[in-house]
């Protein structure tokens, strides 16, 4: 007598979504789209029209929507967070324009970059616009507290953009290094975003921690995963050139990884490339393959669920919910994808 064997169907969990999220923060980020779109005008109508290009470009508007998710996980019933969200939003524009520049980039967003339509002077000079708004936004909150912290963290940016710069097309670049200058770059703005939700919902110094090192965490995380698709994505699902930091010779993680990993014959590589004497589409091919052959890519996802998890532990103060719940999911998301 015999049997037929059932295979047992295991049901596959969803890949992680923003869109919790995005759902949680749809009503109020109606109010900051209309914030951004009135304080992008200018009598100048070159500043509205390349401000337009990149605001009007997508993105996922993670950093708003922080402040939004926050103050609803506090419940906080006021409208003061549209305002500083549309703030964040300005500063985070801004240096991506400024970025931009300083790159040479083609691409951002799936577009073609504003300073290769419009001109690097005019893209630097509207970034500067956008900051003078994203401060005049602030002063009108009329929190001291509010400006101290969205204030430091565009100065940390600053910071962290110069660092990185100063650290461009040296091979030595440690890890600690690295993560320094990202903590700076991009980690300081998305705490700034999560704090300032407490902030004016006037929350205790606990909750005021938690939301920054859900967001300051998030953001590592986000960032690793970043540097990570350089190497593991084509451009169309990047939205930017692939290829971009190898050709930079920016010192990435798994860039670190791999010239720590590698055989003499592989950093003599590296060192070429980083230094830019290797930059062709060839080099780029090579570059990734010598990437995955160490699992570079893999372990800078390790690292970023690391971060992520550690933004997940910071709400565990907060009661479960629907506000909770969304920012755990974007957690799980920012180290899941893959654009």
């Amino acid at each position: 007598m015999s049997a037929d064997i059932v295979p047992i169907s295991r049901k596959q969990s969803p890949a992680p979504s923003l869109d919790p999220m995005l759902a949680l923060t749809a009503p109020g980020m109606n109010a900051v789209n209309a914030v951004i779109l009135d304080r992008m005008q200018s009598e100048i109508p070159l500043i509205p029209a390349l401000a337009g290009h990149l605001i009007s470009g997508g993105g996922k508007r993670l950093r708003p929507m922080l402040t939004l998710a926050g103050a609803e996980l506090v419940g906080y019933q006021g409208s003061r967070h549209y305002k500083l969200a549309a703030s964040v939003e300005f500063i985070h524009t801004a240096t991506l324009l400024h970025d931009d520049v300083v790159d040479g980039s083609e691409m951002r967003r799936g577009k073609t970059a504003a300073n290769i339509i419009f001109g690097n002077p005019a893209t630097v000079l509207v970034g500067d616009f956008l900051f003078s708004r994203s401060f005049e936004l602030m002063t009108e909150d009329g929190s001291l507290r509010v400006l101290k912290i969205l204030s430091g963290a565009s100065a940390i940016i600053a910071e962290g953009e110069v660092d990185q710069l100063t650290a461009q097309r040296k091979i030595g670049t440690s890890e600690e290094r690295y993560l320094h200058i990202i903590r700076a770059k991009t980690a300081a703005l998305f705490a700034a975003a999560s704090r300032i939700a407490a902030v004016v919902a006037e929350c205790s110094d606990d909750q005021e921690r938690a939301l920054d090192e859900y967001g300051r965490n998030l953001g590592v995380a986000f960032q690793l995963v970043d540097d990570a698709i350089d190497y593991d994505s084509d451009a169309a699902a990047m939205g930017k050139d692939r290829g971009d930091d190898f050709r930079e010779g920016k010192m990435t993680l798994p860039v670190i990884l791999a010239y720590a990993r590698g055989s003499e014959e592989e950093r003599a590589f590296w060192r070429e490339a980083i230094s830019g004497i290797k930059s062709s589409d060839a080099d780029l091919d090579h570059a990734c393959a010598l990437i995955a052959q160490h699992g570079a890519v893999d372990d800078t996802r390790a690292r970023a669920r690391h971060f992520a998890d550690r933004a997940i532990d910071a709400l565990s103060i907060f009661p479960d919910g629907k506000a909770r719940q969304a920012m755990t999911e974007a957690a799980h998301f920012a180290v899941a994808r893959g654009y």
